[in-house]
């Protein structure tokens, strides 16, 4: 299974530029930790924005516990048609993370407590990172978490100095992890409190 969505992740990189940033999946190692830094709260309401493949979805699937509630927004629909047949009954919504409140919406919640991202953020326009921001932040109460993660070779980069900055426009609390070596390319974890 997991040489399959190598694959797919590769054949998107090549054909969807602009909204797959990763020639491969996210490690399960990145994935643990992802929702261990997350660390939502009984009776949370999460959402996941870019699931791609499903490594994240797995291990949140994995740690829900009664009361949370989840869904995912996936705009890419090669990978949200492979994320149903993989996870019959997930809650899923194939279009952009702004559209995060009309999902609410149609989920029958009020907010979203805690954001696990896979989106490739360093590869967005300025405008399509704070749209996307923005919009997280109107469904979040205080206290929410938003989590993703970064490539450590693009932290350098003017696009992932740009991603941190805004990230702080938006957060009264943004603090990361140390370097996850075990993925391809070592990662960092950022976690944001509203």
């Amino acid at each position: 299974m997991a040489n399959g969505h190598t694959r797919m992740f590769i054949k998107q990189f090549l054909t969807n530029t602009s909204t797959t940033g990763a020639i491969a999946p996210s490690s399960d190692e990145l994935a643990q930790q992802m929702i261990a830094f997350a660390a939502p709260g009984d009776n949370a309401v999460i959402a996941e924005f870019g699931p791609g493949t499903g490594v994240f979805t797995n291990r949140i699937i994995e740690s829900l516990r009664p009361g949370q509630h989840f869904f995912a927004i996936e705009v890419n629909d090669d990978f949200a048609a492979a994320l149903l047949k993989r996870f019959p009954g997930l809650h899923l919504h194939n279009g952009c993370a702004s559209t995060v409140a009309d999902c609410c919406r149609l989920e029958q919640v009020d907010r979203v407590d805690c954001v696990i991202s896979g989106l490739p953020w360093a590869i967005f326009p300025d405008d399509l990172q704070h749209k996307i921001l923005a919009a997280m932040i109107e469904v979040m109460p205080p206290g929410g978490t938003f989590v993703t993660f970064a490539y450590l070779q693009g932290l350098v980069m003017p696009a992932g100095r740009r991603f941190k900055h805004n990230l702080k426009q938006y957060f009264s609390h943004v603090e990361n992890s140390g370097v996850i070596w075990k993925n391809l390319p070592p990662a960092i974890i950022y976690r944001c409190v509203k």
